[in-house]
This record gives structure tokens, C-alpha cells and sequence, in this order.
């Protein structure tokens, strides 16, 4: 967990690759009940309501109840951290790819 904020680090969330399959079936689907994502795992429904429980601590999903049955949703905001994360490691590479092409031209002549 983040120091800084009591929710669970969203880097910790979809280190596992349940959990990242849990946020694709959830974003595909809008809006899905508990035991619909059930359905898609070999492992039984208290097994995946924890990983549910770890991505609601990241903020990343979101649940609501409709009579006897808890439906799942996705907060795709928390992602942001992710993708600016990745977007400066992106930079570093073109960077350092775009040096290392103009060091080899420069070898040629």
C-alpha cells in the first residue's frame, strides 16, 4: 500500500493476472454481477471476490447491490497512474533509441 493514501497501491492490484483479466471482464461487459465473472474462473466465488475486494481497495472497480446480488463496474481513473508511469518510460526509450540510430549513422560515414 501507498504510504500517502490508505487505498491499496494500483500497481499492487494488477500485478496479478486475475485481477487484470477480473478489469478487462468488467470493463467489456459495463456492468456484471458476481456470478457472471464467477463463471469465467476455475476457482469458486470467495476466491474471486477477494481479488474484487483487493481492486475495489485500488479504487478500480466499483460495486453496487441489486436485491440479493452485487453488481461490478469499472473506475478506470486509478489507471491514469499507470499510463503515466508507462508514458515516461516510453519517452526514455524513444529517446535513447533515436541516440542510439544517430550513433550508428554517424559510424557509416
Amino acid at each position: 500500500m501507498n504510504e500517502n493514501n490508505p487505498l491499496r497501491d494500483v500497481f499492487d492490484a494488477i500485478a496479478d493476472p486475475t485481477r487484470r483479466q477480473l478489469i478487462r471482464l468488467i470493463a467489456e461487459a459495463g456492468e456484471i454481477p458476481l456470478h457472471e465473472l464467477t463463471s469465467q474462473f476455475q476457482m469458486g466465488r470467495t476466491a474471486v471476490s477477494k481479488h474484487l475486494t483487493i481492486l475495489k481497495e485500488a479504487g478500480l472497480v466499483l460495486d453496487r447491490k441489486v436485491g440479493r446480488e452485487t453488481r461490478y463496474r469499472l473506475n478506470a481513473a486509478p489507471l491514469r497512474e499507470i499510463q503515466d508511469w508507462l508514458a515516461f518510460y516510453s519517452q526514455f526509450w524513444s529517446a535513447n533509441m533515436l541516440r542510439l540510430n544517430q550513433l550508428l549513422e554517424e559510424e557509416e560515414e
